[in-house]
């Protein structure tokens, strides 16, 4: 028995390969991808990094020559951020070519300046006293302390825009991406807020636990206890002896 041939019109040989082609789509993998609408992250564009900085103060010599109690706090506030981050040593910057008035309270500012590094922990070696030329002998000139410690940047400028936000671009505006300085402001502030820039690669590790109070809170569940605080309102107690502590 012979079999009929198949038609090979060039109708029906695009009806087949139409056929194949839609029975072979059932058995492929489908890969969908999709796009942001924004592509370009503000963190791409304007990242934090670590770097090398300066920290830097300004005393200004007061009255004959002494720490008033605000800038005794700056000092202060100044010299625990150098113990604990500093690298190299402390410079202390005097004004130079001032009215000799000036320079003995310079002078005596100074020495209350190591004084206060000394008692704080400052070790005197740690120390490097410099000069700078003043501009202006008229204006008040102060003693620069600086050192250098690591701290967080935005490695990009803030401020730029490389492209136009009106009309002249159509196929920027519609593309719907974010503009470039988008962002670069809220990176900055956050690099300056942070303490300690470790905070920004790593987390901390878990403190100590209060051991007291967490056996109380075990011995009151084996105990069938509520072992949630009460607290009292009527100013009675204290928060320390409501708390077990």
């Amino acid at each position: 028995m012979t079999l009929p041939a198949l038609p090979r019109t060039p109708l029906a040989l695009a009806a087949v390969t139409a056929l194949a082609a839609l029975l072979g789509a059932c058995r492929a993998e489908r890969v969908t991808t999709t796009g942001s609408l924004a592509p370009v992250d503000y963190r791409a564009r304007h990242p934090i990094a670590l770097a090398d900085g300066t920290r830097s103060l300004d005393i200004f010599p007061t009255g004959t020559g002494h720490l008033d109690p605000r800038q005794a706090a700056d000092l202060d506030a100044f010299l625990l951020e150098f113990r604990r981050y500093g690298r190299g040593r402390l410079v202390v910057d005097l004004p130079r070519g001032v009215s000799p008035a000036v320079g003995a309270a310079v002078e005596r500012t100074a020495a209350a300046i190591r004084r206060v590094g000394a008692e704080g922990g400052v070790p005197p070696d740690s120390v490097a006293v410099t000069g700078y030329a003043v501009a202006a002998p008229r204006l008040a000139a102060p003693i620069r302390l600086s050192f250098q410690r690591m701290e967080a940047r935005v490695t990009s400028q803030c401020g730029l825009w490389p492209r136009d936000l009106g009309v002249s671009d159509p196929a920027y505006n519609l593309s719907n991406e974010p503009s470039w300085n988008l962002g670069c402001a809220t990176q900055s502030n956050l690099a300056a807020s942070v303490a300690d820039p470790i905070d920004l690669v790593r987390g901390r590790p878990e403190g100590r636990i209060d051991t007291p109070r967490r056996v109380k809170d075990i011995t009151d569940l084996r105990d069938g206890k509520d072992p949630s605080t009460t607290w009292r309102q009527d100013g009675q107690a204290s928060v320390k002896s409501q708390v077990g502590n």
